[in-house]
């Protein structure tokens, strides 16, 4: 019986080791806490002010609202901001954003308008300190960890409050490493949502934050939903609570209640 409970002691160890989360220092968090931040700007749901788009996150800006946005990185080795990989729903193109480079993605109309991909340095611009950001670094491109070193070389010039996210904890673990002052967070959903991305396998790590040992995360942006066992304890143990993405205004108070960070897209709920 002695060893028994010896066992299980040990697994338990092991367990809060795998997912215990970094903790933020109050000045850290606290640009970030009771706040709203628009998905991909304040931008239009017929896309005619498109998402990511430097119009989106003026209207952000105006409107009082942070935001959260996509980097990654041209062929050319330039950070530009868009959420997905391909190009074929925003710009109609085939291939991927690290396969032009920042000239030819600038040839290319977003949704069908007058805009175009814009840089990260113009959207830090837009931004100038005014309103919080949330950054996501994406990971599907081979060129990931220049962008990792790229983004914190910008984010370390920028007078401004700027957090990083990725799905990957890898991306995490870079800013851990290299930036561990910035607030940094894992993103992460159900395992259900990655069964077209991921093995089983790995979906059911990511999804139950058991790499936070290799990331430790000061926050968890987890999607809207019920949320596995190991999510609610990283959040008692200490994590920061994001939300993403709210699209009923009818929930947001509850959703506000319930996180530190609302990401939301299609309504326009309080300031903070």
């Amino acid at each position: 019986m002695i060893w028994f409970i010896l066992l299980l002691a040990l697994g338990a160890a092991f367990f809060l080791f795998l997912i215990f989360p970094a903790h933020a220092s109050r000045e850290a968090r606290a640009p970030f806490e009771r706040r709203n931040f628009a998905h991909r700007g304040l931008y239009s749901l017929d896309q005619s002010v498109p998402e990511n788009s430097l119009p989106a996150f003026r209207r952000a800006v105006e409107a009082g609202y942070g935001a959260e946005l996509d980097v990654q990185l041209s062929r050319d080795g330039q950070v530009v901001v868009l959420h997905d990989d391909d190009l074929k729903r925003a710009c109609g193109r085939d291939g991927a954003v690290c396969d032009y480079t920042l000239e030819e993605l600038r040839s290319f109309s977003l949704f069908g308008t007058e805009e175009r991909i814009p840089l990260f340095s113009e959207v830090l611009d837009i931004f100038a300190g005014r309103q919080p950001l949330i950054v996501e670094l994406k990971s599907a491109a081979p060129n990931v960890p220049q962008l990792c070193d790229s983004v914190r070389r910008m984010l370390a010039e920028y007078d401004g409050p700027a957090c990083v996210e990725s799905f990957h904890p890898e991306v995490v673990r870079y800013f851990r490493l290299h930036d561990p002052s910035r607030l940094r967070g894992q993103l992460s959903q159900a395992a259900c949502f990655w069964k077209n991305h991921l093995p089983a396998w790995q979906a059911f790590l990511f999804s139950r934050l058991l790499l936070n040992f290799r990331a430790r995360p000061h926050f968890i942006a987890y999607g809207i939903g019920p949320k596995p066992a190991p999510v609610r304890l990283c959040e008692r143990l200490g994590a920061m609570r994001v939300c993403w993405t709210a699209r009923d205004s009818a929930l947001h108070d509850r959703l506000a209640s319930e996180n530190e960070a609302v990401i939301f897209e299609g309504y326009r709920p309080p300031v903070s």
